[in-house]
C-alpha cells in the first residue's frame, strides 16, 4: 500500500481545481491498471469541486507503476473558469508519497469492531468490517471503513493512528493539517512529471 498525498500548495482556486482534476484521472488510471484507490481524507476548498489537499491509498499489483506515473510537481494548462482573459494559464500542484509514523506496538491500542456507515446499501450496514483503533493512554482514536475486509481497516487504522498521535504529541489541534503541508513550498514550477490541459484534464503525453 503507497500513500498519496495530492495538493495545491499555496495556489489559488485553479490549483484546487486541478487537484480534483487531477484525483479523478488518479483514479481512473488507477482502475485501468487494476489497483485500488481510496480517499483517506480530504481538505475542501471554498468553491464547489475544488479540494486543497487529499489523501488516497493505492493498493494492488501495479502500485508502484502507479506511484511513478504521479510522484512529483503535475502542471495543468488550462484557462481560468473564474478569471476569463487573465493571461495566466499554467497552474502547478503536487504529489507526493504521505510517509506515516512507525507503528505502536499492538498493547498500546485497542482495537474495536463496528458495522460501516455511509452509501452501500444492505451489505455496508450488515458488515461489521469498519475498524476503531484507540490508543490508550491517550483516548485518540480513529475510525477507518474504506477497505472491505476487517483485516485490511485494522491495518490501515493502526498506521493512520500512529500519524495522528504523533501530530497531537508536536502541535496544537488547529495546526494538524501543517504538518502534511510542509513540501506545499517545495513544489517545482517548470518541472512537471506530467502535464494536462483543458478542461477535460488530457493528458499531453
Amino acid at each position: 500500500m503507497i500513500l498519496l498525498q495530492i495538493s495545491s500548495a499555496q495556489g489559488p482556486d485553479e490549483c484546487m481545481l486541478a487537484v480534483n482534476k487531477a484525483l479523478e484521472r488518479l483514479i481512473q488510471e488507477a482502475e485501468e491498471l487494476s489497483v485500488r484507490a481510496n480517499i483517506l481524507e480530504e481538505e475542501r476548498g471554498l468553491r464547489s469541486g475544488t479540494l486543497r489537499s487529499v489523501l488516497v491509498a493505492i493498493h494492488g499489483k501495479n502500485e508502484q507503476q502507479l506511484f511513478e506515473c504521479w510522484n512529483g510537481t503535475i502542471k495543468w494548462i488550462c484557462e481560468s473558469p473564474w478569471r476569463k482573459g487573465a493571461g495566466r494559464k499554467n497552474w502547478f500542484i503536487g504529489v507526493r508519497q504521505f510517509e506515516p509514523m512507525p507503528e505502536m506496538k499492538e498493547s498500546e491500542i485497542r482495537f474495536e469492531t463496528l458495522k460501516a456507515s455511509g452509501p452501500g446499501g444492505q451489505h455496508v450496514n450488515k458488515t461489521e468490517s469498519a475498524v476503531r483503533a484507540v490508543h490508550i493512554a491517550s483516548g485518540i482514536s480513529i475510525k477507518v471503513q474504506s477497505e472491505r475486509s476487517q483485516h485490511a481497516n485494522r491495518r490501515l487504522a493502526h498506521m493512520l493512528l500512529g500519524h495522528r498521535l504523533q501530530q497531537h504529541q508536536n502541535m496544537h489541534q488547529a495546526q494538524i493539517k501543517a504538518e502534511r503541508r510542509i513540501f506545499h513550498h517545495q513544489i517545482e514550477r517548470g518541472n512537471a512529471v506530467r502535464t494536462f490541459i483543458g478542461m477535460k484534464f488530457i493528458p499531453q503525453n
